[in-house]
C-alpha cells in the first residue's frame, strides 16, 4: 500500500470534529482537524492534503471564505462542505465557489466516506490517464493540465469545469446527455446537482465566448451540445 491519503477537515463542533476525524482515520485516511476555518487556511498554507471537507458555519473564518482563499492558490483540490443549512441558495453559493460535494447535517459516516471515495477515484483515475488536447475553433483546450488556451493567452480552468468540457469535448457536436454527465461527474444525478452542472456549464461559456464560432447549446429535455466547428 502507498501513502495514506490526506484530509484537511475544518468543523468546529468539537464533538462532531473528533468524531469525523477518528472515523476517517480508521478507513485508512489521515485526516487532520481544526477547530475553525483560520486554523484550516494556516494547515492548509503548511501541509499537502489530498482532499477538504469544511462545515459552513465557523468561527472566525466560515467554510466558504475559507474555500474561495484556498481557490486562489488551487483550483484542483476537492471540497466537500457540510452544513445544516438546506437553502438551496446556501448550495449553490458553495458550488459556485467551486465545491465538489455538499453533505447536509445530519448525515451518516457511509455516506461522508462514500462521497470521499467517489470525488477521490475520480481525480486519482484521470491522472492516471494520458494527456487529451482538444482543438475547439481558436481555442486548445489542455484537459490533463486544465489549461484553455487562445491567442497565447491560457485560462487557468477548475477541475469541475475541465472535466464538464472534457465530457462536452468527446461528445462535440453531439448531445452529451444530461443524466449521463451528471452520474460521470457528480456521481449522482439529483437536483442540487443538476444545478451545479448548469452553474458550470455558463462558466464554460464565458470562457469559450472569445471564439463566436465555439458555443455550448441546449437541448431541451435532453442535455448539451458543444458545437465546434471541423478542422478541415
Amino acid at each position: 500500500m502507498g501513502e495514506k491519503l490526506s484530509i484537511l477537515l475544518c468543523e468546529d463542533d468539537e464533538n462532531l470534529g473528533m468524531l469525523l476525524r477518528e472515523y476517517l482515520n480508521a478507513k485508512g485516511y489521515a485526516a487532520e482537524l481544526c477547530p475553525d476555518g483560520e486554523e484550516g487556511y494556516k494547515a492548509f498554507l503548511k501541509n499537502k492534503y489530498d482532499l477538504c471537507v469544511f462545515d459552513v458555519m465557523m468561527p472566525k473564518k466560515d467554510g466558504f471564505t475559507l474555500a474561495q482563499e484556498i481557490r486562489q492558490t488551487n483550483t484542483e483540490i476537492p471540497i466537500i462542505f457540510l452544513t445544516a443549512k438546506t437553502l438551496k441558495e446556501d448550495v449553490l453559493e458553495g458550488f459556485k465557489i467551486g465545491a465538489d460535494d455538499y453533505l447536509t447535517k445530519p448525515f451518516s459516516m457511509e455516506e461522508l466516506t462514500f462521497r470521499i471515495e467517489a470525488i477521490l477515484r475520480r481525480v486519482h483515475g484521470k491522472k492516471q490517464k494520458e494527456v487529451s488536447t482538444y482543438k475547439l475553433g481558436r481555442f486548445t483546450f489542455d484537459a490533463q493540465k486544465q489549461l484553455l488556451v487562445i491567442d497565447g493567452r491560457q485560462t487557468k480552468l477548475t477541475t469541475k469545469e475541465s472535466e464538464l468540457l472534457a465530457l462536452l469535448c468527446a461528445h462535440a457536436n453531439e448531445i452529451l446527455q444530461r443524466e449521463f454527465a451528471l452520474k460521470t461527474i457528480w456521481i449522482d444525478d439529483n437536483y442540487f446537482n443538476a444545478r451545479s452542472m448548469d452553474v458550470y456549464i455558463t462558466k464554460l461559456r464565458k470562457h469559450l465566448k472569445e471564439d463566436p464560432s465555439v458555443e455550448i447549446i441546449n437541448i431541451h429535455g435532453k442535455g448539451y451540445k458543444l458545437i465546434i466547428p471541423s478542422e478541415d
